[in-house]
């Protein structure tokens, strides 16, 4: 025989359907501001987007930086730290990572781009650099996903920009929407929780699709999750795209 539940228990069930529904709600309405680049500020939520990935080693491993697509002549390029491309060995990226998985394929680091200031120095207001991916099935990496536009000289804080990056703890990318404020005259910041270690070279896109930053720079990026930095993009970032964007 079927019992009735109790109006008590009724009650009960009520309550955590409508908070669960709010909870939805809110993080629907969260995930749809952030990807219109306009807020709500400060609000991290997990959204993937097919032009930002991970970089791994060729030698296997999991992943320790961001990178994306930038828009180029020759359809191949990502931008990304410059603490990132360090080191000898191979890499490669995989955009739209998630859960293991490389939606849109792995693709191979074939040349990097480091600005002098870097390597010749590790300077902190140099810390961009770009890679130059090898086709992959007769098809270059932008004609695949697409690619945002490197801009500089942007004034720090003129708009929102949206931060999306790859904690090393996450097998998923972390969104965020902010306006960054000025620290110095060469660096900006940007206050967003959940950006932990591997969110180096995460993109800082402005709501007309422009990549106006880079998360690194001072401390390599951050010495805490919950405020990222990155170098203002000047005349030395515009010479090194360029100088990427137009290899032979």
């Amino acid at each position: 025989m079927l019992l009735s539940p109790s109006w008590g228990t009724v009650a009960r069930v009520k309550r955590v359907l409508t908070v669960a529904v709010i909870l939805v709600a809110l993080l629907t309405a969260s995930t749809a501001t952030a990807d219109d680049g306009a807020g709500p500020f400060g609000v991290t939520v997990t959204v993937a987007d097919a032009r930002v990935g991970v970089l791994l080693r060729a030698a296997g491993g999991g992943h320790f930086c961001t990178a994306s697509v930038v828009d180029a002549p020759h359809r191949d390029l990502i931008v990304t730290a410059a603490h990132c491309l360090g080191g000898d060995g191979g890499l490669v990226f995989v955009p739209g990572y998630r859960n293991g998985r490389a939606p849109y394929g792995e693709w191979t680091v074939r040349r990097r781009f480091l600005p002098r200031g870097w390597v010749e120095g590790r300077h902190e207001d140099s810390d961009v650099g770009f890679a130059v991916l090898a086709p992959r099935g007769g098809r270059e990496v932008q004609d695949v996903v697409g690619g945002n536009r490197f801009v500089t000289g942007t004034a720090t804080g003129a708009t929102g920009v949206t931060v999306t990056g790859y904690p090393d703890a996450r097998e998923t990318p972390v969104r965020c929407t902010d306006k960054p404020s000025a620290y110095g005259r060469t660096q900006q910041r940007i206050a967003c929780p959940g950006f932990s270690g591997g969110t180096s070279g995460s993109p800082w896109v402005n709501g007309d699709g422009e990549v106006v930053g880079v998360l690194g720079g001072h401390d390599q990026g951050g010495t805490t999750p919950g405020v990222s930095y990155s170098v203002v993009l000047g005349a030395q970032a515009r010479r090194l795209y360029r100088q990427a964007a137009g290899h032979p």
